[in-house]
């Protein structure tokens, strides 16, 4: 005999709210709309379903840009006859030599693992998304991806790259590199990609994968 957990349907509009705790049911959403918690309102989910589309080719052209970023030149400096450049892991090695260890090993993780991790990552949910039943890592990925996605922090490298470059645009010239165009498209990229990529989606459907293998296990156990 098959438990109730496996034989009663699971209700997918059946959601705890992350910050209050609080149990209620999600409602259909029209396309844009989104459902926030009656509680402490809080954002649920939103329905991504006019933009789901684009999630796969922003991917592909963020992880384009992300290669271009990191293998070319980032910033190039002329002064006195002499011209030097150097790239994202040039940045992160020069103070590592310089005994900023602690702030190459941020720099690193925050302007390269990070960012790699949260395409690759999102890339490899689209992909297993479209298949009729989801491989079971793909709630793993869905678990850490939030914490991709806050480590990701190119703009902060940007910014002070920028404030580097005033400083120092009395005493040099400075010739901004493909790395550096590259990474300021990857900003907004990433804002996209994260507008229309909608995990809750994805999440369903990997757990109704998870309940038939479930139910199905149980079933060939109670048989004879």
């Amino acid at each position: 005999m098959i438990p109730d957990t496996y034989s009663q349907p699971v209700d997918p509009d059946l959601i705890a709210c992350l910050d209050c705790d609080l149990l209620q049911r999600i409602p259909l959403l029209e396309p844009g709309a989104s459902a926030c918690c009656p509680r402490c309102g809080k954002e649920l989910c939103r329905s991504r379903d006019d933009v789901k589309h684009r999630t796969l080719p922003l991917l592909l052209a963020a992880a384009s840009l992300y290669a271009i970023a990191i293998s070319s030149p980032m910033l190039g400096i002329s002064a006195v006859g002499r011209e030097a450049s150097t790239t994202v892991f040039g940045g992160a090695e020069q103070l590592w030599r310089d005994g900023r260890e602690a702030v190459a090993a941020l720099v690193l993780f925050t302007a390269v693992v990070a960012p790699a991790l949260q395409i690759a990552f999102v890339l490899a949910m689209e992909f297993a998304g479209r298949r009729q039943e989801p491989p079971r890592w793909v709630r793993t990925l869905l678990r850490h991806h939030v914490l991709t996605k806050t480590w990701s922090m190119i703009e902060v490298m940007m910014l002070g790259v920028l404030v580097a470059l005033i400083k120092i645009s009395e005493l040099a010239t400075v010739i901004p590199g493909a790395a550096m165009y590259a990474l300021g498209v990857l900003i907004f990229l990433l804002a996209a990609i994260q507008s229309s990529f909608d995990p809750r989606a994805i999440w369903d459907r990997v757990e109704w994968a998870e309940v038939r293998r479930a139910g199905s296990a149980v079933q060939n156990e109670a048989t004879p």
